[in-house]
């Protein structure tokens, strides 16, 4: 009996001796095979043109340090849209070749050419056929074969109108916001509702009677005007003789945003004429963005 248990004490001196060592040995980090396909930097770019086989090109150019949509149509762009299209500069792949046979990887007749311009020059990416086992594309650069994710050549070929912004103010305007004149709209006819924000970040309404509570003014215009986004969105040509009931943005530097509503259900439609932009909202969302919480009593 006691021979049995000094070989278990020795067994565990053992065990506890080996998870120390493991314990305390160094541990190398893992040599990784990742390549970076480029070193280019994000923000070294003001163009970026994706041309296909069979569709017209999409064309984006910086402004005033936002992204527009040139073509095919003429609109601001989903400023998250574009970055995704230039992330492929940031992406990384285990496989890396020198592009001496085309044709092999589909590169001959490409399904996408991305075209990024700037002040780190012009680079071209083409995209391939996809590798029947990994399942991601080939993509040519600078007289290099990467096989990478599909999610780079998915993000190029978003239908355009997808890649407009769905935010019906720009991003200027959202800084400029200083109230709504609601007075056109059915609703607050009666009242002319107009309610500003003042330089002092406080809410006045026209109406007396109106009672407005600023957290909750703030949070209305942060919520429907600052963050909301429509569902989808449509380009449209106004109609000069129609008339809709409609309202007007107001802006601090004194201009004004006009916007018709188009219908209420089963979808809220704002147009824009000035963009010739419908944006489509949810019933709830919409009602919500032409009824500021002033508590008329």
């Amino acid at each position: 009996m006691k021979k049995r248990w000094l070989v278990n004490l020795l067994m565990l001196l053992l065990v506890v001796g080996i998870a120390t060592f493991l314990h305390l040995k160094p541990q190398h980090e893992a040599v990784s095979n990742m390549v970076e396909i480029s070193t280019l930097k994000m923000g070294g770019f003001d163009a970026v043109k994706a041309e296909f086989p069979t569709k017209a090109p999409t064309i984006f150019e910086k402004h005033n340090g936002y992204w527009v949509m040139r073509k095919p149509y003429a609109a601001r762009a989903d400023q998250l849209s574009v970055q995704r299209v230039l992330s492929i500069i940031a992406a990384t792949t285990a496989t890396k070749l020198p592009l001496k046979d085309a044709a092999k990887y589909g590169l001959d007749q490409p399904s996408l050419k991305l075209t990024l311009s700037g002040s780190q020059g012009t680079h071209v990416f083409s995209f391939g056929t996809f590798n029947p086992v990994t399942e991601e594309q080939y993509v040519g650069y600078q007289n290099q074969v990467f096989l990478l994710s599909g999610q780079y050549g998915e993000a190029a070929a978003t239908q355009a109108i997808e890649m407009v912004d769905k935010v019906p103010l720009a991003s200027a305007e959202r800084k400029q916001l200083a109230g709504f004149d609601l007075a056109h709209l059915e609703q607050w006819e009666e009242n002319a509702l107009k309610v500003q924000l003042g330089n002092d970040g406080k809410w006045t309404a026209n109406d007396p009677k109106a009672k407005p509570t600023q957290n909750e003014m703030n949070e209305w215009m942060d919520f429907s005007w600052v963050q909301a986004q429509a569902k989808s969105v449509e380009f449209y040509t106004p109609d000069r003789k129609q008339t809709y009931p409609s309202f007007e943005v107001l802006l601090r530097d004194g201009k004004k945003v006009h916007f018709d509503k188009m219908q209420e259900s089963p979808e809220y439609l704002l147009a824009r004429p000035d963009e010739g932009i419908i944006y489509h909202f949810a019933n709830d969302a919409g009602f919500t963005m032409v009824n500021p919480p002033v508590n008329i009593k």
